[in-house]
């Protein structure tokens, strides 16, 4: 596989070939595409088994296309790790999509370190979109420390909806000040015997901070999957909520921890989790339109994950 079918599976073949498009493409541990744009710097370098990136955004700088990063892998038997440090100087604004590709892997290992700074006013938005092989032969371990300044948003969805999901453990946390926003979402759908697990954590620890964690998870098969959600509230008049829906069908498994803490009187954190099959009543409505119960289960679950 050559990386031309992997822009093709990302669906990013027309952004390699416009050159107002601010990307960064990794095949493995290789550099094969970049491109920046006024007010974002991209700094990569090529380590072991992977690259190390250093991406800022500068003062007052707004990016006005997405950046696009693709972090993929061609061969079937493979280790990337990927370091990234964000900074997001003071009223700037970025957003990010991200494609991690791994179309034919049978032993792949997919690790990133991430830290990110948010600065005062900024805005800093992520989505991560995962495309696996069918054969379940992928390890992901991404684990990302984020630091909010006053008045700044972070914005982060991770989706691993298409092909296997192998075994995944995900792990991000961010600390908020002043008036800042975090914001996480997470989709995944697991099937066969992929593993799942999750740890998302917020520290609203400024004033007025908020703080919304949100997982959406389906297991089939003998899939597992662990959710542990957690707000911890410090800040006077913070406010957050943590949400996870997990659906399981068939021998798989899940759980879900959704923590709060209040340490602050004028803060408020709540939380809600439900575990189980689909909803009967969703179910009996697309079968009496004539879909058959897998047909009308697996829709269920679409649409939960989408």
């Amino acid at each position: 596989m050559d990386i031309n079918q992997i822009y093709e599976a990302a669906n990013i073949m027309d952004i390699i070939h416009d050159p107002t498009a601010p990307r960064l493409v990794i095949n493995k541990d290789k550099v094969v595409n970049s491109n920046t744009v006024e007010g974002l710097e991209v700094y990569p370098k090529e380590i072991e088994n992977g690259v190390s990136v250093e991406l800022i955004v500068r003062k007052g700088k707004i990016i006005p296309k997405p950046v696009h990063l693709c972090f993929g892998i061609t061969d079937e038997q493979a280790v990337q790790y990927i370091i990234i440090n964000v900074n997001v100087e003071d009223n700037a604004e970025v957003s990010l999509l991200a494609h991690c590709v791994f179309p034919i892997a049978k032993d792949v290992l997919h690790k990133m370190d991430a830290e990110i700074f948010v600065g005062k006013n900024a805005k800093y938005s992520y989505f991560e979109k995962h495309i696996h092989s069918e054969t379940g032969g992928v390890k992901v371990i991404p684990k990302t420390k984020v630091k909010l300044d006053e008045n700044s948003r972070f914005k982060t969805e991770f989706e691993l909806i298409k092909g296997r999901v192998g075994s995944i453990d995900l792990d991000i946390e961010a600390s908020c000040g002043d008036k800042s926003v975090v914001e996480m979402t997470t989709r995944i759908s697991g099937i066969d015997d992929d593993k799942i697990s999750i740890r998302e954590t917020g520290y609203l620890e400024g004033l007025n901070s908020r703080g919304a964690l949100t997982s959406r998870i389906a297991v089939r098969n003998n899939s597992q999957a662990q959710v542990y959600n957690k707000l911890v509230a410090t800040g006077s008049f913070s406010r957050g909520h943590v949400d996870c829906k997990e659906v399981v069908k068939d021998n798989a498994t899940a759980s879900a921890v959704p923590v709060v803490e209040v340490k602050n009187p004028t803060a408020h954190v709540t939380h809600e989790a439900s575990i189980g099959s689909v909803d009967l009543k969703q179910l009996e409505t697309l079968m009496s339109r004539g879909l058959s119960e897998e047909e009308a289960t697996e829709l269920i679950i679409q649409g939960l994950l989408s």
